[in-house]
């Protein structure tokens, strides 16, 4: 799996569906196949960056 923002490859698992990319620091959920974007504020936040995408980069394909 890469991540839709950066492309890399450097993801850490945080949860069953939630992400961490190491190299954009952006947190991710996987649901059903679609990704959603969040960046961490420094309060420990999450701010959606899913309006920056378009549908279609949002999907996410298992590797195998």
């Amino acid at each position: 799996m890469k991540c839709p923002n950066c492309k890399r490859k450097d993801l850490g698992k945080l949860s069953a569906n939630q992400y961490y990319c190491w190299n954009c620091f952006v947190e991710l959920t996987v649901i059903d196949g679609v990704c959603s974007l969040y960046q961490v504020e420094e309060d420990g936040s999450l701010s959606s960056l899913d309006d920056l995408f378009e549908e279609e980069e949002m999907k996410i394909e298992a590797e195998g």
